[in-house]
């Protein structure tokens, strides 16, 4: 696990500008209905590169927990060296996303991202890791911090490692 801080560089004006301005929830809403879908093939079909949301989106895929089927989420989210750092915010909401469930059953998921494409393990950030990340996506997204405004949940944080070649032969068999 990397422990040093994102750089401040990430946060891009329009992220900032977001966060400040359109970080309400009806925002987040039209947002998610109209960037996610297109996001959901565009992303992958271009290897990352290609995003029609404004900001830092990648797209994960991860096993649904019930059905088993392969479910595509687009979502922001910030490096961490060499890792992926995830919100799973849901705009505020009072329950977490269905890609939270997912992504907690089957940690092995697979991303889009520029610059990132491949295979990860997540986990759920906790204690100093989870403080030192929140710092940073507040940072990255100030939208993050009204979001946790609107919920008494507590907002998970998820770190994306990539998959060593242990993993993925594991995963092979």
């Amino acid at each position: 696990m990397s422990e040093k801080a994102p750089r401040k560089s990430q946060t891009s004006p329009i992220m900032r500008f977001a966060g400040r301005f359109i970080g309400g929830r009806r925002t987040v809403q039209v947002f998610m209905k109209v960037f996610s879908p297109i996001d959901r093939w565009l992303v992958p079909a271009t290897n990352g590169r290609v995003s029609s949301a404004p900001g830092q989106v990648c797209v994960i895929e991860s096993a649904g927990r019930m059905s088993g089927k392969r479910r595509r989420t687009p979502l922001l989210f910030m490096r961490d060296g060499e890792n992926i750092v995830l919100v799973a915010s849901y705009g505020g909401s009072q329950r977490h996303p269905a890609w939270y469930f997912n992504v907690k059953a089957d940690p092995r998921v697979r991303v889009w991202a520029p610059g990132r494409n491949g295979r990860y393990v997540a986990h759920i950030a906790e204690g100093e890791e989870r403080e030192r990340l929140w710092q940073a996506v507040v940072e990255f997204y100030p939208g993050y911090g009204k979001y946790q405004t609107y919920t008494e949940r507590e907002i998970q944080v998820f770190v994306l490692e990539p998959e060593t070649g242990e993993e993925q032969g594991a995963r092979s068999q």
